[in-house]
């Protein structure tokens, strides 16, 4: 992840400094610190009325032609709920009810850094399963047929649905 050189407020160059613990982003013109925080993420896992598991194929980097759970960045304003149904309706072309909160984990982005994946589990849905936005294809997969899973928070949240399951990475 690349850091800032300049402060987003006022333009003049940053530097580091250590304060509160840690080397920060410190803007001397402004006298302030530049606080990272790590960007909210969620991810769904949408299982049939036959126990089976609702993937995507990614069509964009990172994990390019793997397979993921359905779900995405929360945007400004955004409940996390909201997040995580918007990203469904449109990898999936599926309207969810969100049954659970399954939690929020600390999870990494090659291209972001640190993020804050929320886990939801939604199975009842409607609408026809029809692949969209930043997903090439669209499916469900029985438990003993579930292709690798990209991302090691989206197979922590797989687990606690199927807590029998093989989930493995690609």
């Amino acid at each position: 992840m690349r850091e800032k050189k300049y402060c987003p407020y006022c333009g003049e160059p940053v530097i580091s400094r250590h304060l509160e613990g840690r080397d920060r982003q410190f803007c001397p013109s402004c006298d302030k610190i530049l606080y990272e925080n790590p960007i909210p993420a969620t991810c769904l896992v949408v299982t049939s009325p036959t126990d089976q598991l609702l993937l995507v194929k990614r069509s964009i980097p990172p994990n390019r032609g793997d397979w993921c759970l359905p779900g995405g960045y929360i945007e400004m304003g955004e409940s996390p709920e909201d997040g995580g149904i918007r990203e469904l309706r449109e990898e999936t072309n599926l309207e969810g009810e969100i049954h659970q909160l399954l939690g929020a984990i600390k999870a990494h982005s090659s291209i972001y850094g640190s993020l804050v994946m929320v886990g939801y589990h939604i199975c009842r849905f409607q609408g026809e399963l029809k692949a969209g936005d930043d997903a090439e294809d669209a499916a469900f997969f029985h438990i003993d047929d579930i292709p690798p899973v990209a991302f090691k928070s989206h197979r922590h949240f797989v687990r606690q649905i199927f807590a029998d399951a093989v989930v493995q990475a690609p």
